[in-house]
């Protein structure tokens, strides 16, 4: 027993330096990971999270006269906001013009696959055109695309003019202006969408296509039954990210419509178009009443993170992961 006792006792001593000095390779590994991740970690808490605390404490806050300091107003802001007609439209307004912009997607799943077939030439000329919108500031593309809206002398009307069509005033007729910024938005998300969906398709296993051929599947039938169902998941990404861009529309908005306060609003077609990213500018920037502003930029927060969470969740069912 005694012999037991000491040989079990050498054991342990002997086990106890190798314990040790692995919980020290645990410990300084842990401290490896944590420096590494430091500079993102403190990136995220001082651009982000640290605004979005700003911002929801000056949604109960009223500035004072030129730029003084805020004043506690609890409520106050978020009552006038929900009582507020131009805040009902301006919503109405930013959702349909994220769902309508939601076409955008399946537009380029087909140039996708289109573009991802064999033998297919200037394959690489085709992507650099379509990516061009996205290399090219949002401001420029929407100046170009307000000289082909012009009613009077845009290129768009003049082409119509050749088939005996006498197009409308695009972007001051409110029954086309939002349409036509959803033809812009879908323009320049075209080629990032592209990028990543050819990567998608590419990532898919060839011998699926080739078992799918054999079986007397042609282009059509492997589309739907092949190539949708296994990028269902690039295609989530995409439509997530998209409904979160189109929720915060608000380059195009300013430069169509006119720009400035009094000019975009002499656009009769504004009421139409105003987003609710750009009445937060309106009231924050222009109109000085930062509280109220902020109390919008909450508003859509918690709508995108609300829509957010509803697409994750409705994901599990058509979203196949292979």
């Amino acid at each position: 027993m005694s012999v037991s006792s000491q040989e079990a006792g050498a054991a342990v001593k002997a086990a106890a330096p190798a314990r040790t000095s692995k919980s020290k390779g645990r410990r300084a590994e842990a401290a490896w990971g944590y420096a590494l991740v430091a500079p993102t970690g403190i990136g995220l808490l001082v651009f982000y999270l640290w605004p979005v605390l700003q911002t929801a404490y000056l949604s109960f806050t009223k500035t004072g006269p030129f730029g003084g300091a805020a004043e506690w107003i609890g409520l106050e802001n978020y009552r006038e906001m929900f009582s507020d007609p131009e805040v009902g439209t301006a919503l109405l307004n930013t959702v349909e013009y994220t769902v309508l912009g939601l076409v955008g997607v399946p537009i380029a799943v087909v140039f996708a696959a289109l573009l991802s077939r064999p033998g297919l030439r200037g394959v690489a000329i085709y992507r650099t055109f379509f990516f061009l919108p996205v290399v090219t500031t949002p401001v420029a593309v929407a100046m170009i695309w307000k000289w082909l809206y012009n009613g009077d002398f845009g290129i768009i009307n003049y082409l119509l003019s050749l088939v005996g069509i006498e197009g409308p005033h695009w972007i001051a007729d409110p029954a086309t202006a939002l349409y036509a910024m959803v033809v812009v938005g879908i323009w320049m998300g075209l080629g990032y969408n592209l990028v990543i969906f050819i990567a998608g398709i590419q990532s898919i296993p060839k011998h699926y296509y080739e078992a799918a051929s054999l079986d007397g599947a042609g282009p059509i039938a492997q589309f739907f039954r092949i190539t949708v169902p296994l990028l269902s998941p690039t295609i989530f990404f995409i439509s997530v990210i998209s409904v979160i861009g189109s929720l915060q529309l608000f380059d195009l908005v300013y430069v169509l419509m006119g720009g400035s306060s009094q000019s975009s609003r002499a656009n009769p077609a504004f009421p139409s178009t105003e987003t609710i990213v750009y009445l937060f500018y309106a009231k924050a920037f222009q109109t000085n009443d930062k509280g109220y502003g902020a109390a919008i930029a909450m508003l859509l927060l918690v709508i995108i993170v609300v829509l957010t969470a509803v697409q994750f969740r409705l994901q599990k069912k058509w979203v196949t992961y292979a």
